[in-house]
């Protein structure tokens, strides 16, 4: 029974990891499509796309766009999750409700339905149209994550910070923020991630400046190419990093 659940084990990992493996090896590839067979190992598509300024100009912009829409989103997922864990209010979960409705809506609905009111109140489609729709698609994911970590112990916490006189920023800042810290970091980073990979939104919403997946779409116009598997392996070189940077700093000091 062992040596069959590590059979599915590896499986399920193999499923997994093979196309990332794939991609990988094959943005070393010695020929002009990734495809086999292997014709040899070369660096010059990570040498092509290091030089390619339109590329890095929206590895730029994909960053900013993640890391600024991603601070707001948790910000104000704290701020929800902290004022609706903090007493049953009359309609509390009606709004709980809504805060998480949109992880239901296609992003395709919400982009269009940005895009109509951004024209109706003179947003061009710009890295700031794109930021507010990644906030609105990150906002409950982030909500869901802080309000289901407010446990009891918490709530006893910061109302005894309330009854030995903090002010409410005090309370939010001294005391919830660091015992949520890492559940800050997990929707933090789960929020850069969908934002650093979405598309759909990015598409709808943005003209001249790109972010990064809609300049791999650009890319991929015009065929496959072994410069677009370099783009993908630095993209998730990257994600691995961040992930294992947290496993080892943040997470493992929440866990003690």
């Amino acid at each position: 029974m062992r040596t069959l659940s590590w059979v599915y084990l590896g499986a399920i990992f193999t499923f997994i990891l093979l196309p990332v493996v794939v991609l990988v090896i094959f943005s070393f590839q010695d020929g002009r499509l990734p495809v086999p067979p292997f014709k040899g190992a070369t660096l010059k598509w990570y040498a092509k796309i290091l030089g390619d300024r339109d590329l890095m100009d929206a590895l730029v912009n994909s960053m900013m766009v993640a890391i600024l829409s991603s601070l707001v989103a948790v910000t104000l997922g704290f701020l929800a999750a902290s004022g609706l864990a903090r007493a049953a209010l009359p309609g509390s979960a009606l709004m709980r409700g809504l805060l998480i409705a949109p992880m239901t809506v296609s992003y395709l609905i919400i982009g269009l339905g940005l895009l109509q009111m951004f024209n109706q109140v003179g947003i061009r489609p710009s890295l700031l149209a794109t930021g507010i729709g990644h906030v609105v698609i990150n906002l409950p994911l982030c909500f869901a994550i802080l309000y289901a970590a407010i446990g009891e112990h918490q709530k006893s916490a910061l109302q005894a910070a309330r009854d030995l006189g903090a002010r409410e920023w005090q309370v939010l800042w001294h005391v919830a923020a660091p015992m949520l810290a890492p559940s800050l970091a997990a929707a933090f980073f789960l929020s850069f991630t969908f934002s650093w990979d979405e598309f759909i939104i990015a598409f709808l919403l943005t003209r001249f400046d790109v972010t990064l997946p809609v300049e791999i779409w650009s890319m991929l116009r015009s065929g496959l190419s072994p410069a677009t598997n370099a783009v993908g392996s630095l993209v998730f070189l990257v994600s691995v990093a961040v992930v294992v940077t947290l496993e080892l700093t943040l997470f493992r000091k929440g866990s003690k």
